[in-house]
């Protein structure tokens, strides 16, 4: 589940390799291009492709998400489209795979600014400009992601991801908990009235590591919107400040406290889903895919029943955003001008046309104005969506490279590590992928 991360240290030597075999600078432009360099329009949805075939490389948690467009593109069109499942770690095979020449018409990529420069976009992406959707989706999505150096380079298909707070509402009525927390002190002070009422109230993952990190997201949630991200990618503030370590000391104290899972250190991803559902505990601080598993654990009307979501921060409601590589796709300049204007061809129907039979396959919420949401989206899912609007960028989205957090959060909590270890980890390692990459200032 490490597909959040768009540049770890595992990933160092392959984004170094992908920067070094083409120049990062070139091939910019403002329309898509096709192998000739020369401007290319946007097909009709319905343009024959007879002969025409196409491949998407998706992860193996995306590898299904296109099969009810792909069916009503390939019968309207005549076109072939495949999908090539890459083995997890899925950025470090699409990496590889770009570095040595192999691409795919398209892929499922994370939207954000360091994935879209870890693929080096400005010579292996279509520019997306002027795409016809973009228009009648949503204006508060509209520029949310997807866009490098003012060019938008991925196509949004799925709600992004927020990290905040699912909560079971059965749990919270039998405490007499009627208001939702408001900002951070009054979610906290929720927790340990639950607690003090023999009630778990968070349950942690820290088995499988990698859901750690958001519980330091959403306490950067104002500093975020206040330029943190900016100040860390100049230098000018670092994980090891207080701004940050403070919110890792916080994390550990409340662990220290008890308010989480006895088995935190072990519990995994299925586990923390079976637990909140079965009202085992009261609390999980997730993104959409934890909720994509309660999904497939029980129906609409269990969930509704059951599961709510809100979002946190340290002074108010704010969400903060993190895309995950399922919500959007790339097109990739292959040099054939007509596979290219396909791919195009492809998306536009996917946000066209297909968008309603894609939506009611995956059950999951509208992008675009005109199209409704199924009204068998459960109601956690729409809350997701809704505080979409007002959310800011994760590290994932906002920094220029993105350390392993999580890992050393997940040595934390097994007591290898202290808060300002995991901080000084975090930041020795952002600065070397920064250097990595060229960044000024480190």
């Amino acid at each position: 589940m490490k597909r959040y991360l768009a540049i770890t240290a595992t990933a160092l030597s392959v984004g170094l390799l992908a920067t070094a075999c083409s120049d990062p600078g070139a091939g910019g432009g403002t329309q898509p291009s096709g192998g000739s360099g020369t401007e290319a329009a946007w097909p009709a949805q319905d343009a024959d492709l007879d002969g025409t075939t196409l491949t998407i490389w998706a992860a193996q948690n995306s590898a299904t998400v296109p099969d009810s467009v792909i069916a009503a593109f390939e019968e309207s069109t005549g076109a072939t489209v495949e999908v090539v499942t890459i083995p997890d770690p899925y950025e470090q095979g699409v990496q590889t795979k770009v570095a040595t020449g192999d691409k795919p018409d398209l892929a499922f990529w994370q939207p954000t600014e360091s994935s879209l420069s870890a693929l080096n976009a400005t010579t292996n992406l279509q520019p997306l400009e002027d795409a016809p959707w973009i228009e009648g989706t949503t204006p508060a999505l509209q520029d949310i992601t997807g866009l490098l150096d003012d060019t938008r380079y991925a196509a949004l298909v799925s709600s992004p991801a927020v990290e905040g707070v699912y909560y079971n509402k059965e749990v919270f009525e039998a405490n007499g908990i009627t208001d939702l927390p408001t900002d951070w002190d009054s979610f906290l002070a929720t927790a340990r009235e639950l607690d003090s009422a023999g009630v778990t109230p968070f349950y942690e993952m820290g088995g499988d590591r990698w859901a750690t990190q958001w519980w330091i997201h959403v306490q950067l949630a104002d500093a975020a919107e206040d330029g943190l991200w900016d100040r860390i990618n100049t230098g000018e503030e670092k994980f090891t400040d207080e701004t940050v370590l403070g919110t890792i000391e916080t994390y550990q104290g409340l662990i220290d406290e008890g308010l989480f899972n006895d088995d935190i250190a072990t519990a995994t991803f299925e586990d923390q889903g079976d637990a909140l559902l079965a009202g085992d505990a009261a609390m999980v601080v997730q993104v959409n895919s934890f909720f994509g598993q309660l999904q497939a654990k029980a129906d609409t009307a269990e969930l509704d029943e059951k599961i709510g979501f809100f979002p946190i921060s340290p002074t108010g409601n704010v969400g903060t955003f993190i895309p995950d590589q399922s919500n959007a796709l790339v097109a990739f300049k292959t040099g054939d001008a007509g596979r290219e204007a396909a791919s195009r061809q492809l998306l536009s129907f996917w946000l066209g046309d297909g968008y309603p039979a894609f939506l009611e396959e995956q059950n999951t919420v509208s992008l675009q104005d005109g199209v409704d949401s199924p009204s068998t989206v459960p109601q956690a899912l729409l809350s997701v969506h809704d505080s979409l609007g007002d959310s800011v960028g994760s590290m994932q989205v906002s920094a220029v490279a993105n350390p392993d957090l999580y890992i050393f959060l997940a040595d934390m909590i097994q007591g290898t590590t202290t808060p300002e270890q995991v901080a000084q980890q975090t930041q020795d390692q952002f600065v070397q992928l920064a250097r990595a990459q060229g960044v000024e200032g480190f």
